[in-house]
């Protein structure tokens, strides 16, 4: 993972929502165990937070025959959800 936090200030929270967003089952805990120097308790909640936020809200640009809906966002969306419930 490559965080741009010396670029700008910012919730890491934010970065650590792509573990359950974008890496496969079991991609999130190995995530967070390398992440250095280690992400507290309340970072990881908040992360989470962030997490379904943007699940849900790919489940809405998702969802069929919306205006401007793109389907293909759904099944990902589905599966970030899943991985979020299941760690």
């Amino acid at each position: 993972m490559i965080d741009f936090g010396d670029l700008c200030a910012g919730d890491p929270a934010w970065d650590l929502a792509a573990a359950w967003l974008l890496l496969p089952d079991g991609g999130a805990e190995r995530c967070l165990a390398a992440y250095g120097p280690g992400a507290d308790p309340a970072t990881v909640r908040r992360a989470r937070g962030c997490a379904v936020g943007r699940a849900v809200a790919g489940l809405l640009i998702g969802a069929d025959g919306g205006p401007g809906g793109k389907p293909t966002w759904g099944p990902p969306a589905r599966a970030a959800l899943r991985r979020l419930s299941n760690s």
